[in-house]
């Protein structure tokens, strides 16, 4: 969780440096003349004692005596569902619940938003010291992969700390904000960003002024807390250490994280730990956790490809390369890099501050700082594709993944049947052609349509993603005005590994959605002309002879058939062959219903 303020001190706990203390100052004398303002940001990575609401950052060193009391990462858990938080491996006692995730504490068990909201509540009181006034707004960087409901969640922790959210800023963003207004630079430039908990990648456009998404990737389920856990699985199999309770499992990986930072500027280190009665030294060189972390640092170099990939543009395209988070201090990291990009990445502020420094100027802005000439705009992108389930399972995507934010698209549909006064709106999210391969956002209806023909009602529905990544999606009628919209706030999000198999399946499985689609609109044709033909023997089977019943009788069972097959082109033949043998039984009913309409009227009536 990433806070927008303004905080002075040192690096070592993430609060602001020189940059961001110049924020503050050029707040504060805009607060001293009665206007408001906001920036900054505190990393705060515990709470111990959740019920009390304890945040302090020395508590991380306690860890091992209170193991199920302080919640540390908790930023994984936003928006997940009881599943994906026994799937995270992370050292808590979950409470079973269907729809969300609870941590079981000593004092009370809470959610990941209830502990955000703390983390939060002590930022909002350091910030009104340093600022001397009420925190009238924030802007909240989240990871740029945030789903829906990982920003919702963010949004309604927030709102629990009282703090009125100005803006939700991706944090590639944040970080080109700062690059780009304090280096002027333009180009394309890769923000790589490997925090404690989390990977982004994100292709930025910058020119001066505007900061154009172009494309973003990563993991919300990888980061420096990854690589602690591979050493501390590493020195448990060295050392036996088996079946460790929760105590000992947080005093390894505490001391598994101490020996990966010494590594970044040693060749080799010991760090001692005392598990129960033992104390034992930890010895590893460089070489030897480069091997270790292997594996892990090419799922981000993986992810940094997909994105190069997704834009269409190669590594030669990329002007630079900008390093972010603290994970991104690993010279294993840094080398990666280097070598995929083919060029020095850029370092020169600390990525410890860098999302918080443009964070800080984003919250500037939108206070009304803005000082002369200062004048930028922000383009965010979506990460996945919305869209929405018509007949016969198929998906119509509406907002494809990439797409520049705020964006608003809508699209016509009608009733697929005669008299149908309602129809359901079902909110999808994914790259595939079916509804099953995706991910179900909403589900909502509109009623009050009136009875019409099959295909004669104008159903306009509208979708709508704010600056936040938030959509918001109505459905309206056309002809009577009736309308129902639905805000998505699902109570969980994508497992990391459903997004990553959502991305690579609609490219290996491109071929096979797309015979699928073909199946199902077929399908849904012949189902169409079906019902209709049934519709109209009901009504007027006496305009036809009995050899003509017999004959469509038997097409209507043949195509009947076919329809439940997964032939496409023998669905299209008796489709086809039904529509030819009922031509005449159309025609036929088109007179009758002329004769109707016009007996017992005059030529000057008419």
């Amino acid at each position: 969780m990433r806070l927008a303020r303004p905080r002075r001190g040192d690096r070592r706990d993430g609060r602001a440096g020189d940059g961001g203390a110049e924020v503050v100052r050029r707040v504060c004398r805009r607060r001293q003349r009665g206007e408001r303002g906001v920036g900054g940001r505190q990393h705060v990575r515990g709470v111990r004692h959740a019920a009390d609401g304890v945040v302090e950052h020395p508590l991380l060193a306690q860890q091992a005596q209170h193991p199920l009391d302080t919640l540390v990462s908790v930023k994984r858990l936003m928006g997940r569902s009881y599943d994906d938080a026994l799937a995270s491996g992370m050292p808590f006692n979950f409470v079973p619940d269907s729809q969300s995730v609870k941590i079981h504490t000593s004092q009370a068990d809470v959610s990941p938003v209830e502990v955000a909201a703390k983390i939060l509540e002590k930022l909002k009181f350091l910030a009104e010291g340093t600022l001397g006034d009420e925190l009238v707004g924030a802007v909240i960087t989240v990871p740029a992969y945030f789903d829906d409901a990982q920003r919702q969640a963010t949004r309604d922790a927030a709102r629990l700390a009282g703090l009125n959210v100005l803006r939700l800023l991706n944090e590639p963003t944040a970080a080109a904000i700062a690059y780009g207004l304090d280096h002027g630079s333009e180009g394309l430039y890769v923000v790589f960003d490997l925090g404690g908990g989390t990977f982004d990648v994100s292709l930025l456009k910058l020119t001066r002024g505007v900061f154009e998404v172009v494309a973003t990737g990563g993991d919300t389920a990888l980061g420096g807390d990854d690589f602690d856990a591979a050493l501390a699985d590493y020195f448990a199999g060295v050392h036996c250490l088996n079946d460790l309770d929760h105590s000992a499992r947080r005093a390894l990986l505490s001391a598994s994280r101490r020996l990966r930072e010494a590594l970044t500027a040693q060749a080799s280190h010991t760090e001692t730990v005392l598990l129960g009665a033992a104390k034992i030294d930890l010895s590893l060189t460089r070489v030897a956790f480069e091997a270790l972390a292997q594996s892990l640092v090419e799922r981000t170099l993986n992810c940094a490809r997909q994105v190069l990939k997704d834009a269409g543009l190669t590594i030669k395209d990329v002007q630079g390369v900008v390093m972010v988070g603290g994970a991104t201090r690993m010279p294993v990291v840094q080398a990666a890099v280097q070598a995929l990009f083919e060029k020095q990445p850029l370092t020169d502020l600390d990525p410890d501050q860098v999302v918080a420094l443009g964070a800080a100027l984003q919250a500037n802005l939108l206070a009304g700082n803005r000082n002369s000439g200062e004048d930028w705009l922000l383009l965010d992108v979506t990460p996945l594709t919305l869209g929405l389930e018509t007949m016969g399972g198929l998906v119509e995507h509406i907002i494809p993944r990439n797409s520049t934010i705020p964006v608003a698209r809508a699209q016509e549909f009608t009733t697929f049947k005669d008299g149908q006064t309602a129809l359901a709106v079902h909110v999808v999210q994914g790259e595939r052609d079916l509804v099953a391969d995706c991910r179900s956002l909403a589900r909502f209806e509109l009623r009050g349509i009136p009875p019409m023909v099959a295909g004669a009602a104008r159903i306009r529905v509208t979708f709508q993603v704010d600056a936040d990544g938030l959509l918001s999606v109505t459905a309206r009628e056309q002809g009577s005005g009736v309308e129902a919209s639905v805000t998505v706030k699902p109570s969980y999000g994508l497992t990391d590994d459903e997004v990553s198999k959502m991305l690579s399946d609609s490219m290996t499985l491109a071929d096979h959605d797309a015979k699928m689609r073909m199946l199902r609109e077929q399908q849904v044709d012949a189902q169409q002309l079906i019902e209709s033909v049934v519709a109209a023997l009901a009504a007027d089977s006496d305009l036809l002879s009995a050899a003509q019943q017999t004959r469509i009788a038997q097409q209507l069972q043949a195509t009947q058939l076919c329809a439940q097959g997964d032939d496409i082109e023998a669905i299209r033949l008796a489709t086809k062959a039904l529509s030819e043998v009922t031509d005449d039984f159309a025609a036929q009913r088109m007179d009758r219903s002329i004769r109707a309409a016009l007996k017992g009227k005059s030529l000057n009536e008419l």
